[in-house]
């Protein structure tokens, strides 16, 4: 049985994810802390938590290789502005479809509903 404050810890773990919008990696970071602290008082707690670290964990890789495009662009001198411009384009479609993840998962964690993210990869079973 989940308890309002379940439904409240778990909303608060989805949407501190939106951490990562204001500090470098606050977005992994903020959900895996009050998971850790949580995680413990119900199962359901334990279920969101690991499902919006796995989430953002993937994001944030995802982020990562499309940036290695925008990196070997400048760095390496490939003449390439489409790769460029497809890089860029990515990474802001990534951010923008992240929030919309993020703001959905805390909605329905707040309903008491669980939220599978599409496109995870399960770094924490």
């Amino acid at each position: 049985m989940t308890t309002t404050n379940d439904t409240s810890a778990a909303f608060l773990i989805h949407i501190s994810a939106l951490a990562s919008y204001i500090f470098p990696f606050g977005g992994v970071l903020a959900p895996l802390i009050i998971w850790q602290v949580k995680k413990n008082e119900s199962t359901y707690l334990d279920k969101q938590g690991k499902e919006a670290v796995n989430f953002n964990l993937s994001f944030a890789l995802y982020s990562f290789i499309f940036g290695l495009g925008i990196f070997s662009t400048f760095f390496f001198n490939f003449p390439n502005f489409v790769g460029l411009f497809g890089s860029i384009s990515i990474i802001a479609i990534i951010g923008v479809v992240r929030f919309i993840f993020i703001v959905m998962a805390a909605i329905k964690a707040n309903n008491n509903e669980y939220f599978k993210y599409p496109l995870t990869i399960e770094f924490i079973k």
